[in-house]
């Protein structure tokens, strides 16, 4: 059983982050490597709950506490396979993942949570250290053949299972490069691109066949089985205010992509550049602050993000209490570094990587702002050089602007980051007459089959929708999960059966965001 006394002798400890100058300087990941002994320390506060919560906040139903205790004992090998048996990429889950399980820890409802994703990310870097992820190639062929549209989370996920099973499965990407968000979204300083690289080694070596670069068609995949639609919801929300139009105005995917591409050595500098700018980052959530990191490492005069919801408190918020995923202030590291005060005593290095050459002793880099709108952008000569905006609260549960709280802000670079609008449609979901919500979801049933009418004559194979097009954006987790269910659900109408794991948490669980 687990240690009764863990949680008393041991508060919550994480990762030490690399100090703000040095890691400025580069797109390393920010955490260091925790001391020898401490991931097992954390992993004692594990009460082993009669009724562990923490398996109802995670989409994959993760065995938390059996792989905590596992390790408390220094038993890894087995606790990576308890992890495994669940989650197809820990790597990415432990580095990306906001954690709804530590929000329903039951440790969580008088004290600091246990640090459930650290041991996590833990185990699987002492599992590939230690040789233990090999490939595991299917017993079998079935003889029947998948494609996997879309090489995010959710299509890996699905694409490792189906393989495994015995099936053929051919992954195809539009981009020149696989991953999805992941590979292309999300900044190197949150996740080094090389772990994708190695968990595509495994699966490669297990049989799944990548196609980069390609973005089938109807009569492509007329040939397959079956087909999984996996391709996420790239459609991003538009700001309609006066001013739009001008230069200097750009989506935040767009400019987290060049900056991803510069690292992978496709470029030598981003055509989408804050250095030496002042930056204003519209919208609060995880993208937006993403491009508050990227633009700080780039250099930029000043970094300022709006988020038009009120500043969350300090501790849980009363509209979400335990166990529910807890509504409150976060620190995430790249506001940890705009918050970083210039002390003058910075090395020559530094400031030129920095752009501290024009602000002064006492200064932060960056600051946020909360409970703002956007009304309008003005500038010279077509180019952006202001922001005009004001402040909201709300009312009967609707956001008002205030009258009188106008405010001018000096803007050279505006991100737009207020999240996607849905799925792509168009081409192959034109082909194959995928119906879509008012949401801009791909509609599909409860076994995850996609409503289709397709206009390719004599289309054979069923359509499955699987992650971010069939649920709308959410997380990492909710994407592996819904990969591996769709995946179970399609080797059971090609098998009559299936032995393919389900995820244990429903598709609308109310305690996962």
């Amino acid at each position: 059983m687990a240690d009764p006394h863990g949680f008393q002798k041991f508060n919550r400890a994480t990762p030490a982050h690399r100090p703000v100058p040095l890691r400025l300087m580069d797109y390393r990941e920010v955490y260091e490597k925790a001391p020898t002994g401490q991931i097992e320390q954390q992993a004692s506060r594990c009460m082993d709950c009669g009724v562990p919560f923490c398996h109802e906040g995670c989409p994959l139903g993760n065995i938390i506490p059996e792989w905590n205790d596992l390790v408390r004992q220094d038993r890894w090998r087995e606790a990576y396979d308890r992890l495994h048996a669940t989650n197809n990429f820990p790597e990415f889950t432990g580095r990306l993942c906001p954690a709804p399980c530590e929000g329903a820890c039951v440790l969580g409802i008088n004290d600091d949570a246990v640090a459930i994703k650290d041991v996590e990310l833990a185990i699987v870097e002492r599992a590939f250290a230690e040789g233990w992820t090999t490939p595991i190639k299917p017993s079998l062929d079935t003889g029947m053949r998948v494609a996997v549209v879309g090489s995010g989370p959710a299509g890996l996920a699905a694409a490792q299972q189906l393989t495994r099973a015995g099936h053929t499965v051919t992954v195809y990407e539009r981009d020149d490069r696989l991953g999805g968000l992941m590979r292309y979204g999300v900044p190197e300083y949150k996740m080094e691109k090389q772990w994708i690289d190695r968990r595509l080694e495994q699966m490669r070596a297990e049989g799944t066949e990548f196609r980069t670069g390609i973005s089938p068609t109807a009569a492509d995949l007329n040939a397959f089985d079956a087909v999984i639609l996996a391709t996420g919801t790239p459609v991003a929300r538009e700001l309609p205010v006066d001013g739009r139009e001008l230069t200097g105005i750009y989506p935040a995917m767009e400019y987290l992509t060049w900056q991803n591409r510069v690292n992978e050595g496709d470029y030598p500098d981003s055509a989408i550049s804050a250095k030496g700018k002042k930056v204003v980052i519209i919208g609060g959530g995880d993208t937006g602050t993403d491009c508050f990191g990227t633009a700080l490492r780039q250099g930029a005069a000043s970094v300022t993000q709006f988020d038009i919801r009120p500043r969350a408190p300090k501790n849980r918020a009363a509209s979400t209490p335990w166990p529910m995923y807890p509504l409150l202030y976060r620190t995430a590291t790249a506001h940890e570094e705009g918050e970083y005060t210039i002390t003058g005593d910075e090395s020559a290095d530094e400031i030129a990587a920095l752009g501290l050459a024009t602000k002064t002793p006492g200064t932060t880099l960056g600051n946020r702002t909360f409970s703002v709108n956007t009304v309008e952008f003005t500038g010279n000569n077509g180019n952006v050089t202001q922001l005009h905006g004001k402040q909201v609260e709300v009312i009967n549960g609707r956001r008002e602007l205030i009258d009188g709280t106008d405010f001018t802000l000096d803007a050279d670079l505006v991100l737009i980051a207020l999240g996607f609008q849905g799925a792509e449609r168009g081409g192959l979901t034109h082909e194959l007459g995928v119906s879509f919500d008012e949401r801009g979801r791909m509609v599909r049933d409860n076994d995850y089959r996609a409503e289709t009418k397709p206009l390719f004559p004599g289309f054979k194979p069923p359509v499955y929708i699987a992650g971010d097009n069939g649920r709308g954006q959410s997380l990492i987790v909710w994407a592996i999960a819904e990969g591996r269910a769709a995946a179970a659900a399609a080797d059971r109408d090609l098998m009559g059966e299936s032995a393919l794991p389900i995820p244990v948490t429903p598709r609308t669980s109310p305690l996962s965001v």
